[in-house]
């Protein structure tokens, strides 16, 4: 008999491979998770009301109110859709003075038709004016994004486009100037807003995708300044000194109200996901500004 023909048959360690196993299931069910909620958050919109102080602002104009709304990114595979429908019926419900849209609004061409309807259904009811952004034009890091001629909006849907220009209207019997800011002359620094302010309006409202323009702006060229771009950080995880975002990484204007010496500054999350359909700790919004007048 050759050694050891009866011995038995030698032990596998098994533990290792299982706790890897355990590792991989646990991770994958928690990223599972993590989309799922990302899913969700993406098209659970946050309706805000937030009233701005606008120094010299004439009688006739305290309390005017404005919806802001920004960054659809309609035609991506998402629930960017979603989005713009509940902010576009809480709109309607609200029904403000103005409406005001600060760009990307399309990521594909085939958001345009949805673009055109929830613009026409605004625009049925009281003033709307848009301008583009980086998405819309096709500067970004998205290899799938698409530039998308939208210079018919204004007979197709009744929204007012704006590039490097500006319009005055009346509102409540006042003047108001509304200018725009076109993405691709700011991108490349030919943009020069402050050169359009007109100093007979008794409100002048600046509509510019990218919110660090306040930081070129003289003081008093504008009393309000509205962007939007960031999207809160998009995807943010919590940090010991606030959240991390992941979306830009670094801005210096996030989210919210910014009182500048050049004027207030208003930045939306906006209401569309990109490159990913997910949000984590950065809601879409829509959110009704109140002007009211400051000493």
């Amino acid at each position: 008999m050759s050694p050891g023909r009866n011995a038995p048959p030698p032990v596998k360690d098994v533990t290792g491979s299982k706790t890897l196993r355990s590792a991989f299931a646990g991770f994958g069910a928690t990223a599972g998770l993590l989309a799922a909620w990302g899913l969700f958050e993406s098209q659970w919109v946050e309706l805000r009301e937030t009233e701005i102080p606008i120094p010299g602002l004439v009688r006739g104009l305290d309390g005017l109110r404005i919806v802001h709304l920004s960054d659809f990114h309609l035609g991506t595979l998402s629930l960017n859709g979603r989005a713009l429908a509940r902010a576009v019926e809480w709109t309607l419900a609200r029904d403000p003075d103005l409406v005001l849209v600060t760009g990307d609004l399309v990521s594909r061409r085939r958001g345009k038709p949805g673009l055109e309807h929830a613009l026409r259904t605004l625009a049925a009811r009281r003033p709307v004016f848009a301008v583009l952004g980086n998405h819309d034009i096709d500067e970004s890091r998205d290899p799938f994004s698409e530039a998308t001629d939208l210079s018919d909006i204004d007979r197709r849907a009744g929204a007012v486009l704006l590039g490097d220009e500006a319009r005055t209207i009346e509102l409540r019997g006042v003047p108001v100037q509304i200018a725009g800011v076109d993405p691709s002359s700011y991108l490349e620094g030919r943009s020069r807003p402050a050169e359009r302010s007109d100093p007979d309006a008794h409100l002048r409202i600046l509509l510019c995708h990218f919110p660090d323009v306040v930081d070129r702006l003289p003081e008093g060229a504008y009393h309000l300044v509205l962007g939007g771009h960031y999207h809160g950080g998009q995807i943010c995880l919590p940090g010991p000194r606030g959240k991390i975002r992941l979306e830009h990484l670094r801005a210096q204007y996030w989210e919210g109200l910014f009182l500048r010496p050049a004027a207030a500054l208003h930045v939306s999350r906006g209401l569309g996901a990109s490159f990913v359909p997910f949000r984590l700790l950065a809601r879409p919004d829509a959110t009704e500004l109140t002007l009211k007048a400051a000493e």
